[in-house]
Order: structure tokens, then C-alpha cells, then sequence
């Protein structure tokens, strides 16, 4: 931990991000006052093909271990994953004295507890109208609109400010669900607030997002023009549930059975029935139901809107789905929008899909099948005039987007001056109702590999795309440790190097190097880290200079005693 020198005698606020800056994704946000320690959100991200073997990425808990007896609490403003899904892994790693989060990430966090075995009793449930006081801080809630029931944005008070931290919102005046709590957060800016913390996910868009209705209005059509046609295939996110709750009244409307793919979409929506927010559970059937039914009776809900390889959508266009197999007169509807990186493997869905001969409806201007459940410039300025901060800190994007956000901050009459453009542990100090920079924490990735925390580093990911890219070489000698000689000849093994029946000739050379460093090493005395660095170096320079690849030398040295009978013998 390195904070700046300051003469405030730690009666200053600390504000910090353990994650969610200069990434989307991640959200995990920290405010300290002399010994109390609160936290918003505890999210994940999802790793890129780079990360190979890697689950997920969680923020580094380092800070928040050290320092565990100043937490107060965790609170949660929605359900999705890049804001709960962390909390198995810290609840593992730190003390959390409560999580407070609402109703339908309750369902969600419990779920994702008990998957893991994690017994954690102080869970709690707040309402819009909920505050909760500790000794330095007081915590209060606004509802806002996004993709997911019960979203929220926070206000929190403490003895130098107010802090405002949005959450993810966007502004719908005629969404699926309630509107967003326009009055209070009028009331909040009223009072007076320090610093606004403010969702920049879509800070490049400009104008406004699209209504929810819309997308509403788009599918509705869709299910009408194909009534009589066949099933309808819809993917979409099944973190969104206010999309699932409208497919699941547009089918009773028109007449259709559903049936759920994918195991995060089975999860939503069990958790969406508990919670009331979808209300007829009589209209999902299993996979053996609709395939006696008329294909006009069936929707098929699935998961799979980002061409994930193992989503059940990609396993159905792939035609290896154990339960449902594609018909020319089935309809397939990508209720989604493509996230960064993801186009390349979503064109091969809908590639194998359209091979299918089956009809294809993705998201175009033409025919607005999603919207985004994050503000677009316009809300972002509206959040801005409603709210009144002193002070701006674009969070939740990468830098880009964090940038573009503060420029907008500028034009709603926040001098520049006051945002603040920060990183994953950039630390803000508030004091008296004025903000400055003020060092920084320990702030980074931790790799889920599994159910392990932390055991993969950068140089287990650096050593997997090695082995990804150029494969890699074992070298299997024998050496007698008695006489330090060689038994028998050295072994080479590869996989993904070359393939070994078309290679013989540099196999044998790769042995005949092997061999001369062995028993260049083994003349005075016998040193097991010399001798496999010395085949290591020796191979590692042949390889390259002959193929122009680098995989990774694996020698192991295995050590037979011989007896001395033996060992005369044979000399």
C-alpha cells in the first residue's frame, strides 16, 4: 500500500477501485474512512483466448486481506455477473462481516453459494428506501433501469462528501419494468453531492438507447410473421431478464411452449419464477415434450448469442446437441448485440445455421432485436444535470470509453480539473468536500484456473501459449549416478511440435545433441540442474535456427543405480 504524504491526519476519505477501470467488467470499488472499510460490487471478468485455461478473472484481494478488520460490508447494486460473480472467491479470501444486495441478486449470490458449499449466513436484503449507518458512513439506494430487475445506484455519506456510484443504468421511459427513481435522484443532487461515479460502458454511443419496448415491438412482429412456420430458436443473454420475462408473455400471447438451454438460462429463469419477476411457470416444457408437439407450438430459449463454442446454440448449429436437431422451417433470432471480440465467432454460428437452411434475424438497424441496458451519451448527460457532482469519476469502461465520459462531464459544466480518469488502484483522497489525488494500492488480475485462487501466474499463461504456439520437446535420458554414464539412448517425445513420422531425421539429430550434452556435463561430476540446462540451451538454439519456433524443453533425467557387478560388466 503506498498512499501520499498528507497533512489531513487520516481524517480523509479514500476512494479506489480494485477493479472496473480501464476494463468493462470486474466492478469491485472501495471506500475507507479511518477504520471502516465499505465495498460496492465484487464482479468477474470472463478471459480473452489469450488467457488459455483461465475461468475467470477476479480483482486482487491483497489490499482488502490486510486490512480486513476495517470492512464494514459489501454492498451489491445488481445481479450480473461482472458484479457478483466474485464474491465465492472473496468470501474464501477475506472476512465480509455482511453482504446487503437486492432481492434478485439475493437469488443469484445464494445459487452461486451453494454450487460451491460456501455456508455464509449474513445475507441481507434492501429495499430502494433501506439505509444502513455505520459509525462514518451512511448507505442509501435509488432504483435505476438496466437489463436486470432491482438495479440500483448508491449514495453513500460520509464525514467529507457525498459519493453517488451509479452502478450500470440507462434512461428507458418505457421500459418493461419500473422507471428508474428520476425524483430521488433529483432530491440526491439537491442535497448536494462531491463526487458522481458513473457507468461509461457506452460513452462512445451517442444519442440515446434504444427503448426496451422496441426490442418488445421487433420480436412480437417476428413471432406474428411466423406463426404457422416452425419453432422459433431465441439466444440471448440469460443474465437479461426483463428480455426473458418479455419472450416468456410474447409466447403465451401467441401460443408457445418453452423449452430452456444452457445452464445459466435454466438458472435465470428458476431464480426469475422464485423471485416474481416471470409468473408462468406452466408454460416451460422439457426437450421430450416439444419434440412431440407441433413446431409451431415451440420457442427453444438458449444461451449461446456470443457463438460461445460450448453454448447450446452452438452445439444445436453444429448439429451435435443431444436433445434438438435443426429443421429447414425453424427460425433463429439473435436477441443480442456482438461484445468486443466476439464477432468472428458469432459469423460462424450464423454460417453453420444459414447451412442449416434455417432463417436468421441478428440485430441490425433495420430490425432492433436487442438494445443495450447501459446509457448512451444522452443518459449519460442526463444522469450528469441530475445528480450536480462537484466532481467526476468516469468507471466501468476501458480508457477510452472513461475518457470520452469525462469529455462529456466537461460539457455539463464539470471543470475539467475535477474528473478524474483513473486506474485499477489509483487511489482519490476527499477531504472536506475537496478531492485530490493520492497514490495508489496493490491493484491487478487474479486467475481462476478451476477451483484454485491465484496458483496460475503470468509465467504458467506465458508457458500455455508456448505450448500452444510452438509445442514442446521432452527429453527422456537414463543416467547411472554411480559412474555418471548414460544408459541406453536418449528418448524424444514432442506434441504439438511436429509430427514425429514425418520429422525422423530431426528427431535423431535432436537425440544426437541430447546425447553430446549429456555426456559433456557428466565428464568431472554428475549435476542434474546443469545437465538439463545444458540439453535445454543446446536444443533450444538448434530448433530455432532449423524450424524458427520456440517450444518449450522438457528434459527429465531419470537416475539408475547399478550395482557394481553391472556396472563392470558393462564397462
Amino acid at each position: 500500500m503506498k498512499f501520499l504524504k498528507n497533512d489531513m491526519k487520516g481524517e480523509d476519505t479514500k476512494i479506489f477501485a480494485l477493479g472496473g477501470l480501464g476494463e468493462v467488467g470486474k466492478n469491485m470499488y472501495c471506500f475507507m474512512h479511518k477504520d471502516e472499510i465499505i465495498i460496492t460490487d465484487a464482479g468477474i471478468t470472463f478471459p480473452g483466448g489469450e488467457l488459455m485455461g483461465i475461468d475467470y478473472v477476479i480483482p486482487d484481494f491483497t489490499f482488502l486481506k490486510k486490512n480486513e478488520k476495517k470492512i464494514k460490508a459489501l454492498f451489491i447494486t445488481h445481479g450480473h455477473e461482472d458484479h457478483i460473480g466474485g464474491i465465492p472467491f472473496l468470501l474464501q479470501t477475506v472476512n465480509i462481516p455482511a453482504i446487503y444486495a437486492p432481492n434478485q441478486a439475493i437469488g443469484l449470490i445464494q445459487k452461486k453459494l451453494q454450487e460451491r458449499n460456501i455456508q455464509y449466513k449474513t445475507l441481507y436484503t434492501y429495499m430502494e428506501d433501506t439505509k444502513v449507518k455505520f459509525k462514518h458512513f451512511t448507505v442509501e439506494f435509488f432504483r435505476t433501469t438496466h437489463s436486470i430487475p432491482d438495479s440500483h445506484g448508491i449514495c453513500i455519506t460520509t464525514p467529507n462528501g457525498t459519493i453517488v456510484t451509479t452502478g450500470d443504468f440507462k434512461f428507458d421511459l418505457t421500459p418493461i419494468g419500473p422507471m428508474a427513481n428520476l425524483h430521488k435522484m433529483a432530491r440526491i443532487g439537491e442535497r448536494g453531492v462531491t463526487l458522481l461515479m458513473s457507468d461509461s460502458t457506452n460513452a462512445l454511443n451517442e444519442g440515446m438507447s434504444a427503448s426496451e419496448s422496441t426490442v418488445d415491438n421487433a420480436l412480437s412482429e417476428i413471432f406474428t410473421r411466423y406463426k404457422h412456420k416452425g419453432r422459433i430458436i431465441i439466444a440471448t443473454f440469460a443474465s437479461n431478464i426483463y428480455r426473458l420475462k418479455h419472450i416468456v408473455d410474447t409466447c403465451q400471447r401467441n401460443g408457445r411452449k418453452i423449452v430452456t438451454f444452457g445452464r445459466s438460462m435454466e438458472t435465470n429463469i428458476e431464480i426469475s419464477i422464485q423471485g416474481g419477476y416471470i409468473t408462468n411457470k406452466d408454460i416451460f416444457i422439457t426437450a421430450e415434450e416439444a419434440n412431440r408437439m407441433p413446431d409451431q407450438k415451440v420457442c427453444l430459449l438458449c444461451t449461446g448469442s456470443q457463438g460461445e463454442p460450448l453454448a447450446a446454440l452452438s452445439r444445436i448449429a453444429n448439429g451435435t446437441h443431444r436433445q434438438i436437431k435443426l429443421k429447414p422451417n425453424d427460425t433463429v433470432v439473435f436477441s443480442s448485440s456482438p461484445i468486443p471480440g466476439n464477432a468472428l465467432s458469432i459469423a460462424r454460428t450464423v454460417n453453420k445455421l444459414y447451412l442449416k437452411g434455417v432463417e436468421v434475424f441478428t440485430n441490425t438497424s433495420l430490425s432492433t432485436i436487442h438494445t443495450s441496458g447501459h446509457a448512451s451519451q444522452e443518459e449519460q448527460k442526463l444522469m450528469l444535470r441530475l445528480i450536480k457532482p462537484k466532481y467526476f469519476m468516469p468507471f466501468h469502461g476501458d480508457y477510452r470509453m472513461l475518457k470520452r465520459h469525462a469529455d462529456t462531464g466537461v460539457l455539463c459544466g464539470i471543470p475539467r480539473e475535477n474528473t478524474f480518469v483513473c486506474g485499477n488502484g489509483d487511489v482519490l483522497s476527499m477531504y472536506k468536500g475537496k478531492i485530490t489525488r493520492a497514490g495508489n494500492i496493490q491493484a491487478g488480475d487474479v486467475y481462476i484456473d478451476g477451483n484454485r485462487i491465484g496458483d496460475v501466474g503470468n509465467a504458467v499463461i506465458k508457458d500455455r501459449k508456448i505450448m500452444a504456439n510452438d509445442g514442446i520437446v521432452v527429453v527422456i535420458a537414463n543416467i547411472d549416478s554411480n559412474t555418471n554414464q548414460l544408459l541406453g539412448k536418449v528418448n524424444i517425445t514432442t506434441r504439438g511440435f511436429v509430427l514425429v513420422n514425418d520429422n525422423m531425421e530431426l528427431l535423431k539429430r535432436l537425440e544426437d545433441i541430447s546425447k553430446k550434452a549429456i555426456i559433456n556435463k557428466c565428464k568431472n561430476h554428475l549435476n542434474y540442474t546443469e545437465v538439463k540446462g545444458e540439453i535445454t540451451a543446446r536444443l533450444s538454439e538448434y530448433i530455432y535456427e532449423e524450424t524458427g519456433r520456440k517450444p518449450i524443453i522438457l528434459p527429465v533425467i531419470m537416475d539408475i543405480k547399478r550395482n557394481k557387478k553391472e556396472s563392470m560388466k558393462q564397462s
